[in-house]
């Protein structure tokens, strides 16, 4: 099954559909991505194309290596793309449990006042949210750099979810607490928000099942999207 992934040419194996103004979208038209090392240049990505409507849920299959969490940086802004182009005709988030965007040197109250500022949210509203979400309570006065990698990861999730957003970006990251909380991030993230579009990676197959209606297979730089998610499924399984 897996040489279903083959592309011929420089031919994108899902061409991008044009979208209207009634149907903002996420899309990638041929995108590379490449690294330079020592050894020379190394391709992670190699020419991908597909695009995300309003509402979806595509899952991001692929092996280790294989460029889901370069792909979701790609899409969220963290990286620029070496070629092709992508557009953003939705609100995005960044990638869900990446804590990079925080000033360490500032308090997590802080930082939530100023990145609300920059998304245009009210940052009184925006610190309720996140309290009332994370869990942090007084530790929120204190610098971030202070904070383990879960209290980061609580303080991000809390402030993806008070901005909020119409595309939600996820890369395996609901992992952070007991299961109480973990819970509480699935109730906030697919059920209250499941009118909205996600591009999800995980390794989790009932997650997959459970909330995405098509997939992205990776496969050495290449990928295509089946609508069928089954199929999909059997071909990531014998990759």
């Amino acid at each position: 099954m897996t040489d279903l992934l083959v592309q011929t040419g420089d031919r994108p194996a899902r061409p991008p559909r044009r979208a209207t103004a009634a149907e903002p979208c996420i899309r990638l038209d041929r995108v590379v991505k490449e690294y330079h090392t020592p050894i020379g240049a190394r391709r992670v990505l190699d020419g991908i194309s597909f695009e995300i409507n309003h509402g979806e849920k595509i899952a991001v299959l692929g092996r280790n290596g294989a460029g889901k969490s370069t792909l979701v940086k790609l899409i969220g802004g963290v990286e620029p793309p070496t070629s092709g182009t992508i557009t953003r005709g939705m609100s995005m988030s960044w990638p869900i449990a990446f804590a990079g965007g925080f000033d360490a040197n500032m308090s997590g109250l802080d930082n939530i006042r100023f990145i609300a500022r920059l998304y245009g949210v009210d940052p009184d509203d925006a610190v309720a949210r996140v309290d009332d979400f994370a869990e942090l309570g007084r530790l929120l006065n204190l610098p971030v750099k202070t904070y383990s990698s879960g209290m980061r990861s609580r303080l991000m999730f809390g402030l993806i979810l008070a901005v909020d957003f119409d595309c939600f970006l996820v890369d395996e990251m609901i992992s952070v607490g007991d299961q109480r909380f973990q819970r509480k991030c699935y109730e906030e993230l697919f059920v209250k928000r499941s009118d909205r579009a996600m591009i999800l990676v995980s390794h989790d197959l009932h997650i997959i099942r459970d909330y995405c209606n098509q997939a992205l297979v990776l496969k050495n730089g290449r990928g295509r999207v089946f609508d069928d998610l089954e199929l999909a499924l059997r071909i990531y399984d014998t990759l």
